[in-house]
């Protein structure tokens, strides 16, 4: 009769621990988790409950959890969701139904891209983007003879990889109305004997742009989806869309409602009048997957082309400043209005004027105000007198490391070699604000987030060059790269306390990665690869 009592005793402690063992949905064990927390703390398990990180510790630990999921990492790293600082999601999207001319070595393989991709698809409007005059023998801009002779009846136009000049027919040029009078304001409209070349730089590009064929909301859902399709493929979780519409905002949040869309976004508005009265009025838009509560405005052009605004002429090319794409009295009235809201102003801005001009600004409009956390976007070039201007709370660095690297061969011959000191200085900028956001402008550069981990940490190209990197004092550690592709990017956005960390109650979006970043040999780190990625504790991608 003992026995059997004892027996019994045991089976109603067993059923009564079963009774108060915590459930969760899915449990992670022999993993290395970097929880990107304030102490950078590792765990090696993790349990998820309701899309939220439920604990994280020990595999003994997870003990406690009674689940139907367990995930075996098998020692692989895992790092919080991957946030892509500033990027053009919609607009890569948009890429990939449109000519691609990335890594063209000359103008002749650029048009031999159109005339290929036109035979295959017959398009009524050609439309393409990626050629970079700086990657050609003869690196100055083309006019548009040949394209005019190829097609003389259908507009061609063709952006550069950084979106800031255009080739444009002559087809494209009389569909926008577009002259030799034509108001050139905030760019250029480039003449010669007496003649449009076709090139476009910032703002007339806006005129051939107006004229684009619209795209019907199928096409467009294509292109959100393709887009995602590639960024869940690389570890990004939540991408910062900088500079959409309306129209697309709200396609975005209903396909995210639907399910379709898993990726998180933090959508910057674009500086136009019609969304400033409707978003500014209408306040933050806050849902699990979409956030809505800033501004892109551009400032000035890019460096490439020379429309970046500096305070001083170009280095290779006299009495030439570039300009800035808006008087000063409307990039202060504009920052005026939007002080007045809940809304953040990211602006745009590559040269020392630009950036000058911008963060004064800011620091006028906000000098009683706290918390605003408005950004510079791009911060490229900074005075080294003006780096004293950004600060911890409310003017803020948003930068993409891979524009270094990408810049780095010809940055020097634009702006010379006391200018280049103060140029992707992202250490500087580091230690001025204690936080930096990184990105990576994709398309404008590749999508892959280890591309910018790497170019923050080793400043170098894929071949190793320069040896021992491009402006090394500015190179950031791995810890604080990791942090700006996750928590600091979070506070940026707002949402430090919902993601950017695994730590309990916020967000289970997280990177099961194949190669484990923190630890490889820095030359390995640009061909990481992602083995699995989840957002809301659901998987979202796995690699085959």
């Amino acid at each position: 009769m003992k026995k059997i009592y004892l027996l019994a005793l045991s089976i109603i402690l067993i059923s009564c621990n079963k009774e108060q063992q915590a459930t969760a949905d899915l449990v992670i064990t022999n993993a290395k988790i970097y929880t990107v927390d304030n102490d950078f703390s590792m765990a090696t398990a993790m349990a998820v409950k309701d899309g939220k990180v439920l604990a994280t510790g020990t595999d003994a630990d997870m003990a406690a959890y009674s689940t139907t999921q367990i995930i075996d990492a098998q020692g692989k790293a895992i790092v919080p969701g991957l946030i892509d600082g500033h990027c053009h999601f919609y607009g890569l999207g948009q890429q990939l139904q449109r000519v691609d001319l990335v890594g063209t070595k000359s103008y002749d393989e650029v048009l031999e891209r159109i005339s290929s991709f036109q035979k295959e698809k017959n398009k009524s409007f050609i439309i393409g983007r990626g050629w970079d005059q700086n990657d050609w023998e003869i690196q100055e801009f083309p006019s548009n003879q040949e394209l005019n002779e190829m097609f003389p009846d259908t507009p061609v136009a063709i952006t550069r990889i950084d979106g800031h000049a255009m080739i444009a027919n002559q087809a494209a040029l009389d569909a926008a109305g577009i002259t030799t009078t034509t108001d050139a304001s905030g760019g250029a409209i480039e003449i010669k004997d007496g003649k449009l070349t076709g090139i476009l730089v910032d703002n007339p590009m806006e005129l051939v742009e107006a004229v684009f064929p619209k795209e019907t909301t199928q096409e467009s859902i294509a292109s959100l989806m393709a887009a995602q399709d590639i960024n869940l493929s690389y570890g990004l979780t939540t991408v910062d869309d900088a500079g959409l519409y309306r129209e697309t905002i709200e396609l975005i949040d209903s396909l995210q409602q639907a399910g379709d869309l898993k990726v998180k976004m933090y959508a910057m508005i674009s500086n136009t009048p019609k969304n400033l009265d409707y978003y500014l009025n209408k306040g933050i838009i806050k849902t699990d997957r979409l956030n809505v509560r800033s501004v892109k405005f551009y400032a000035d052009g890019a460096l490439g082309s020379r429309g970046a605004a500096m305070k001083e002429p170009y280095s290779d090319r006299h009495d030439h400043y570039g300009a800035l794409l808006s008087p000063i009295a409307t990039i202060k009235e504009t920052a005026a209005r939007i002080a007045a809201t809940e809304y953040q102003m990211n602006t745009h801005a590559i040269g020392d004027s630009a950036n000058y001009v911008v963060l004064k600004t800011y620091q006028e409009l906000l000098k009683d105000k706290t918390d605003r956390r408005w950004r510079i976007e791009h911060a490229q070039i900074v005075d080294s007198a003006d780096f004293n201007l950004f600060d911890e709370e409310n003017i803020l660095p948003s930068v993409q490391p891979t524009h270094a690297t990408s810049d780095m061969y010809w940055a020097q011959d634009r702006v010379g070699a006391d200018r280049i000191k103060g140029a992707y200085a992202y250490q500087t900028l580091l230690k001025q604000s204690k936080r930096i956001a990184l990105g990576t402008d994709y398309p404008v550069e590749q999508v892959n987030p280890f591309l910018t981990f790497y170019a923050a940490v080793a400043r170098q190209d894929t071949s190793g060059y320069p040896e021992g990197g491009f402006l090394p004092e500015q190179a950031l550690s791995r810890e604080d790269a990791l942090r700006g592709m996750t928590i600091w990017a979070a506070y940026f956005n707002f949402e430090e306390t919902e993601k950017g960390s695994l730590e309990p109650g916020k967000a289970a979006d997280f990177v099961i990665l194949n190669d484990n970043i923190m630890e490889i040999p820095v030359t390995q780190l640009h061909q990481a690869t992602v083995k699995s990625t989840f957002i809301n504790g659901e998987q979202v991608y796995e690699s085959k």
